[in-house]
């Protein structure tokens, strides 16, 4: 009888498995992803509650911490932050690219113009840093869901895990921050450590609170010769031919230079200049290998940083040091 019966059952799957062709198994392994995902979902409750929750506790603790953002500054953020990351998400899930910053810069504006002269630079900027991140973690929930989607991943357990990591977070990053801020001279604009961005947000922040008047002479001017500039090399890269469209230079590429100092434009040709050559020789195994070397670089320049950071706060400096300085 045992034997019978697995013999019933084998003739069952097998007749099943004959029934699908080769192009139904990508829609059944969807289907199967698809009841996996939604049998852990998450109730909708949960996400209003705990938005609500973190509303009212942003509210009371940030004006406490920054007395220019006042109560209703913080609601106004949190009010804009659902219908900015909605489309954020969407935008990124098309793109694959997080357009946080740009949402961010939105509440940059609006606040530092509404809370004026006296408050709206420090106003401006915060509810910016509060948008941009309640807009970049939309964006990368979306990412992490699709992962778990992919991978038969429960939600509930990577929410779980997610709250753990923002947990971390608001342990680790403070006392990461600390260490730079006490290692190295953040914020120097003759220093390896310029922090553009934050000179950058700053500026768009006094030109949301004070109008274009606040601009250098000319600058505008400068803006919009050069926009036009990046409009130009951008359709040509794409209208020209690959042949000719490849010498054309990157706006984007050109651009980050002028924020970051000389160096990293060095530190871009080198390791151009590297792959070229290796292309040259051996175009096969460089296009296996130059990813896996990119890699292992920015991995030992990044670790690299908390000993530099020890070094710096025990007073001891490198042997030779190369540095770019005005020379009058």
């Amino acid at each position: 009888m045992h034997v019978r019966r697995v013999f019933v059952i084998y003739v069952d799957n097998l007749l099943g498995f004959m029934l699908f062709s080769d192009e139904d198994i990508p829609v059944l392994d969807d289907l199967h992803r698809n009841e996996v995902f939604m049998k852990d979902s998450l109730p909708s409750w949960l996400a209003y509650s705990g938005y609500v929750a973190l509303s009212v506790a942003a509210v009371i603790i940030i004006p406490m911490m920054f007395r220019e953002m006042k109560w209703y500054y913080v609601i106004i953020a949190y009010l804009l932050a659902p219908a900015l990351g909605f489309c954020n998400a969407y935008g990124a899930g098309l793109t694959d690219i997080n357009m946080a910053y740009n949402y961010g810069k939105v509440a940059l504006f609006i606040l530092a113009a509404w809370a004026g002269k006296d408050s709206g630079v420090v106003a401006g900027l915060v509810g910016c840093g509060l948008v941009k991140s309640l807009v970049s973690i939309s964006a990368d929930l979306m990412h992490d869901f699709k992962t778990g989607h992919l991978t038969l991943t429960s939600p509930r357990s990577m929410l779980i895990a997610q709250a753990i990591g923002t947990a971390m977070g608001c342990i680790i990053g403070p006392l990461t921050f600390m260490l730079f801020y006490k290692a190295f001279d953040i914020g120097n604009p003759e220093g390896p450590w310029k922090a553009p961005y934050a000179l950058i947000y700053r500026n768009m922040a006094i030109l949301g609170v004070e109008g274009f008047s606040a601009l250098p002479q000319h600058c505008l001017q400068l803006c919009y010769g050069f926009f036009g500039f990046a409009v130009v090399a951008n359709l040509m890269r794409d209208l020209l031919s690959p042949k000719y469209g490849r010498w054309v230079p990157l706006p984007m590429a050109m651009g980050v230079p002028f924020l970051v100092g000389a160096s990293f434009a060095i530190d871009m040709c080198v390791g151009s200049l590297v792959v070229f050559v290796w292309n040259m020789m051996d175009r096969n195994k460089a296009a296996l290998m130059v990813p896996a070397v990119a890699s292992g670089l920015i991995c030992g320049d990044g670790l690299w940083i908390f000993p530099s950071a020890l070094l710096a706060l025990a007073k001891i400096s490198p042997p030779f040091c190369m540095a770019f300085r005005p020379t009058h």
